[in-house]
């Protein structure tokens, strides 16, 4: 009966999509013409919310049934059983393709609802068409859903058991991974129906832009958190001892992600400036289409991923289908009505506008440049032509200069001055960045005897980031002859935005800088290591006590007891696993990882030597400042999410500019 009403839910769902996505346009356009008679412009309110509330029944139910262990429905038989613990049995719902994609209808939804009980002071027309676009979305999904990927049919006869649920998904990063790469993902939804409601209006004014910016800022937090939960569990998970492998899956959300941060930067010129309204409409548009894009990607079959859900041709080519209706006809818009769009503000090119436009430049070629080296082999290999790989060599090749060029201009770009700045005297402001960034470059090089030099740049472009941020900030509080009781006022006086770009800029370079860490001088070492046996890496002696059998809620594993020591003090005992899953007997390597502010060490457990009983391959591996990735993608997150909570940039909330504060800051 559960499953049942799911589908009913959903099916109700589908409806009030299309009301959401018809009536209010028509009422919207009657309403610019002063005679909505019907109301029907604000059939778009109720229609979101109730949209929302049953997309939230349904997939409440599809949890239930996932909870409950109810073998009857397909779709948990198939990817649960009752074994599993209560986490991964929630995961498990949106651990498969079907409930992936209800997932996806559900952030969608609420959305959608956000936006009709957020935006009452958004004009009347804008909001109309702007919840008429994302209804139109979301019928385009939720047919995808009905027609295609029901996850509500029954089984029979019912299975006694499941078959499990994919091992390499029962983790805890994978079990919140997911929801919030959605919120990203989806979130980006609200800039593409703003900047379709926008072309359909013929008007971009800094109004339209502060609506955008902070659903943008809200979906680009969630999406460097999803993406940085990924890395984190490709690393623990996988037992290779990397974060990142270029695999088309990861590359299908880092390129929505650069699009995004361009996006929000060309935000804040039309908000300031009123400057770059074409390109920040254009720019909303790609985001998406490049968030449906992953979604063809990982559902369609054309690749072989860890994170594929699907093998289904007829499903992505649905997807594709609707990534051409929504992507080519939003473009086709654009190509008719951006040209009446005004874009004033006219702005020299050294400017902070001029910077912003110049990094938000570097950001679309990197996300091409990523989209390019994804799609192209699966091009070749559609015209039959010979397969390709394309592997790590060309986006580590391609995208450090890119990088390089974009710490370079973040760096420098908020201390020039609005409209035209002064290049040099910004210059003359970080010179002792630019000192100091080469002693550490220097000292790098020195320590790690040589090196790439590849990696050397990188960790230069890092270390800038973190100086020039904090030398950014620290030229807002300080003043000559001014004491500490002056600064520490000026700083409390700081609007929390400021202190939001400071930490994302910031966190950036720390992620950077632990990107160069591991590709500067990670070592690894791999051997076959009986009990008894010590094995040295960096500062360390790694002395393997013994492998052990254990049993966990649904697998069985050999748990390695490894004491680690440095300088004979005992600092760590390590417990690598390898399990064996018993429903489905699918193999995992769980890796063992020591944590310090100088790197981690990371060892994983292989399979007993044959020639040595008792003896058992061991993979150790040093990565300096490891850890430093997830602490900067952290920061980075926080950032975002002060940034959010600043009055002027939440949802509803006027421009307002306090005289107090304002004498403050500008000193």
């Amino acid at each position: 009966m559960i499953a049942e009403l799911g589908h009913i839910a959903l099916v109700i769902a589908f409806v009030l999509a299309l009301i959401q996505a018809s009536l209010p346009l028509i009422g919207a356009a009657r309403l610019d013409q002063g005679r909505d008679d019907f109301g029907w412009s604000t059939l778009a309110v109720p229609a979101a919310l109730a949209q929302a509330v049953c997309v939230f029944l349904s997939f409440g139910a599809l949890m239930w049934l996932f909870m409950v262990s109810d073998f009857t429905v397909a779709l948990v038989a198939a990817h649960s059983n009752a074994h599993m613990p209560d986490l991964y049995r929630a995961a498990a719902t949106w651990g498969n393709h079907e409930g992936s994609m209800l997932l996806w209808v559900l952030i969608l939804a609420l959305y959608g609802g956000g936006l009709a009980v957020l935006g009452g002071r958004l004009p009347g027309g804008l909001r109309a068409r702007a919840l008429a676009i994302q209804g139109l979305v979301g019928a385009g999904f939720l047919a995808f859903i009905l027609w295609t990927s029901n996850p509500f049919l029954r089984l029979d006869p019912a299975p006694f058991d499941g078959a499990d649920l994919n091992p390499l998904l029962q983790h805890p990063a994978l079990a919140f991974h997911p929801p919030f790469l959605y919120l990203g993902y989806v979130g980006l939804s609200m800039a593409y129906a703003f900047a379709v409601a926008a072309l359909i209006e013929g008007r971009v004014d800094p109004a339209w832009a502060r609506w955008v910016r902070p659903w943008t800022l809200a979906a680009w937090c969630a999406l460097t958190t999803g993406i940085a939960m990924g890395s984190w569990w490709a690393y623990y998970e996988l037992g290779w001892g990397g974060f990142w492998f270029w695999d088309p899956v990861e590359n299908a959300s880092l390129a929505p992600w650069l699009l995004a941060t361009a996006l929000l930067h060309s935000c804040a010129v039309s908000e300031k400036r009123g400057a770059l309204g074409r390109w920040t409409v254009l720019l909303a548009i790609l985001a998406f289409c490049l968030s449906i894009m992953g979604a063809f990607l990982v559902r369609s079959g054309v690749l072989t991923s860890v994170h594929a859900f699907a093998n289904d041709p007829e499903r992505g080519i649905f997807i594709l289908a609707f990534l051409l209706v929504a992507g080519g006809g939003a473009l086709a818009l654009y190509a008719w009505r951006a040209p009446g769009l005004a874009d004033g503000g006219l702005f020299a090119p050294i400017s902070r506008e001029g910077a912003l436009l110049l990094n938000n430049l570097f950001m679309a070629t990197a996300a091409g440049a990523v989209l390019l080296g994804t799609l192209y082999p699966l091009l070749l290999d559609a015209v039959g032509a010979d397969k390709i790989s394309v592997g790590p060599p060309y986006f580590n090749t391609v995208f450090a200069p890119l990088l390089f060029a974009m710490a370079v201009a973040m760096g420098v770009g908020p201390l020039l001055a609005w409209k035209r700045g002064d290049l040099m005297s910004a210059l003359r402001r970080l010179g002792w960045v630019c000192g100091i960034t080469l002693g550490v470059v220097w000292l790098v090089w020195w320590l790690a005897q040589g090196g790439s030099i590849m990696a050397v740049g990188v960790a230069a472009a890092g270390f800038w980031l973190v100086a020039s941020a904090l030398s950014e900030w620290w030229g807002r509080v300080w003043r000559p002859g001014h004491g500490w009781r002056q600064i520490l006022r000026r700083a409390a006086g700081l609007p929390r935005s400021a202190y939001g770009m400071t930490l994302a800029h910031a966190g950036l370079g720390v992620v950077v800088l632990g990107i160069a860490g591991t590709g500067i001088e990670s070592r690894e070492t791999v051997q076959h290591q009986a009990p008894g046996e010590t094995v040295m890496m960096a500062d360390y002696a790694l002395t393997l006590r013994d492998v052990e059998p254990r049993m966990g809620p649904n697998y069985q594993a050999m748990t390695a007891l490894i004491d680690v020591y440095r300088d004979g003090v005992l600092v760590a005992r390590l417990e690598p696993e390898k399990r064996i899953y018993v429903v489905s007997g699918r193999p995992t390597t769980e890796s063992a990882v020591f944590s310090s502010v100088a790197g981690d060490l990371y060892v994983s457990l292989g399979e007993p030597d044959p020639q040595n009983q008792g003896a058992w391959t061991t993979r150790i591996r040093y990565n300096p400042l490891a850890g430093w990735l997830w602490i900067g993608a952290t920061i980075m997150a926080i950032g975002g999410l002060i940034s959010l909570a600043d009055r002027r940039h939440r949802v509803g909330a006027p421009t307002r500019r306090r005289a107090a504060a304002a004498s403050m800051v500008n000193g």
